[in-house]
């Protein structure tokens, strides 16, 4: 895993909920389910964006003003 001072679009899910598990709240508020699936360890924030068809501007700042 990568450092970084802050959730950004390149994190797996898997690595911002083991950093930061109360953004698990941010996840099932919209309704994603899926973040603890086998997925979660693959994919990044961007791509479960793009795949949810969510703003991933606002996922970011709800992300890190819950982190």
């Amino acid at each position: 895993m990568k450092k970084f001072s802050k959730i950004v679009k390149e994190m797996t899910i898997k690595d911002i909920l083991k950093k930061y598990p109360k953004t698990s709240q941010v996840f099932l508020k919209l309704g994603l389910y899926c973040f603890s699936c086998p997925m979660a360890s693959e994919e990044t924030l961007e791509e479960m964006a793009t795949t949810y068809k969510l703003n991933l501007k606002k996922l970011l700042e709800s992300l890190n003003k819950t982190k």
